[in-house]
């Protein structure tokens, strides 16, 4: 485990962007179905906590991936809403699009803000979002506030958690 936490430190410059694109794909429609990183990401908050490496860098690495792959997916469902119906997995599912778009109507922007804590609404309402023709401005807010929270639930436990176990046995 000491070998694992000093390759952690070593390469510590790169844990920012990994969360970053962790959370780019698990917040991008379609790719987030074959990217597991919410798992990733929890497992990378108790590296932070173990290695003692600074947490801050990571977490706005994942709330800026978080945060633009929701943009994007909101972007594609303003720009290819005809098409996106027919698009793989939505063509072999075709109960998801509707689903969402049900959940939005029900919700509205708070629907993009709580969505982002369910996993397969995360990426599937902001595109939802944009196919219904959503605001931008109103999506943008839910997006990025819900971005900041989202993250912090994901790396801070595991961070806060196994840096306070290592100083109470003395490190691993």
């Amino acid at each position: 485990m000491v070998d694992m936490l000093d390759f952690v430190r070593a390469h510590q410059d790169y844990a920012a962007p990994i969360a970053c694109l962790l959370a780019f794909g698990e917040s991008l429609a379609l790719v987030s179905l074959l990217i597991p990183a919410t798992v990733m990401l929890i497992g990378m908050g108790a590296l932070i906590g173990a290695s003692g490496i600074d947490f801050w860098p990571i977490y706005f690495g994942a709330v800026i991936g978080a945060g633009l792959g929701d943009w994007l997916s909101y972007w594609l469902g303003c720009h290819y809403h005809a098409q996106i119906a027919g698009m793989w997995p939505l063509s072999k599912k075709p109960d998801l699009l509707p689903k969402g778009h049900a959940f939005f109507e029900k919700w509205g922007w708070p629907g993009v803000f709580i969505g982002r804590f369910f996993g397969p609404l995360r990426a599937a309402v902001p595109l939802v979002a944009g196919t219904c023709g959503m605001p931008n401005l109103p999506f943008q807010i839910a997006n990025w506030s819900s971005a900041f929270v989202w993250a912090g639930l994901l790396l801070a436990p595991g961070s806060l958690g196994l840096s306070h176990l290592t100083d109470v046995l003395g490190g691993w």
